[in-house]
């Protein structure tokens, strides 16, 4: 088992919920990104998000697209990030961490040394958002023989037919789209999300975890009532970018997510 499988196995045995902060690699500094995913493990988080910044991020919104234009505009690029993951795990060999952005820079790589680059810097699973599953045979075999999970997405729109392949090719867990749109949009309806992700899940052979739309507390209990985890994005990325120091906004903004969610 990887890291993100005992993650949810333990998680399933205690009766909790995952929390998944997603943060982007260089943003709101260089510096900041790997005492702010420490912050982050340590005020709950279950698995890590880390955003690989790109110059065209289509399924974000104007705040994650931002945090993406000053990364980039820093030197943020896929080495960067990867060195981000091995100084995390200095101290840290136990949160998991997933990688999500875009083809491209995979592509540039080359999915084999991509994978095999990804593993040694402790990477443990990988989201690529404009990655069909049916062009996704290639990477799929080069990351799963490198013990890399990939990552895949349905949505409210994704047909019955498409939820079945989705679940046969799962690997980590399913990542859940809670509205048609880009991050950060301010129209989640709970009661909407939590009918589909009902399906999903009874379906699923791996843990379905939902994004989008989650901004507080309040909206990650609702969608965890349903969901085996939620994703907070915007919104943390957001409070990051206006914090003085931003290890200490990271505590402070998923401390009241973590308890919500275990109460």
């Amino acid at each position: 088992m990887n890291r993100i499988d005992t993650c949810f196995a333990q998680l399933r045995t205690s009766g909790r919920k995952a929390l998944v902060p997603f943060v982007t690699a260089g943003d709101p500094s260089l510096e900041a990104t790997v005492p702010v995913m420490h912050a982050l493990a340590a005020a709950g988080a279950d698995v890590i998000e880390l955003g690989v910044p790109f110059s065209d991020p289509m399924a974000d919104g104007p705040t994650i697209q931002r945090s993406s234009e000053r990364a980039l505009s820093r030197g943020a690029g896929l080495s960067y990030v990867f060195e981000c993951v091995r100084r995390f795990r200095e101290r840290d060999d136990r949160t998991p961490v997933v990688l999500m952005g875009y083809l491209n820079p995979v592509e540039i790589r080359g999915a084999a040394r991509f994978a095999r680059d990804a593993v040694a810097a402790g990477v443990d699973g990988v989201l690529l958002v404009d990655l069909p599953p049916e062009e996704a045979a290639e990477f799929r075999e080069a990351f799963v023989s490198h013990g890399l999970a990939l990552i895949l997405l349905a949505a409210p729109t994704t047909s019955d037919e498409r939820i079945a392949q989705l679940c046969a090719q799962a690997s980590g867990y399913l990542y859940y789209v809670s509205f048609a749109g880009v991050t950060g949009a301010d129209r989640l309806d709970t009661g909407e999300a939590s009918a589909r992700l009902q399906t999903i899940r009874a379906r699923s052979p791996v843990p379905v975890v939902a994004g989008f739309g989650i901004r507080d507390a309040a909206s990650a209990a609702a969608m965890a009532v349903e969901a085996d985890g939620v994703v907070v994005g915007s919104a943390l990325v957001a409070a990051l970018s206006e914090a003085e120091r931003p290890e200490d906004a990271a505590t402070a903004f998923l401390a009241p997510l973590r308890a919500a969610l275990d109460g």
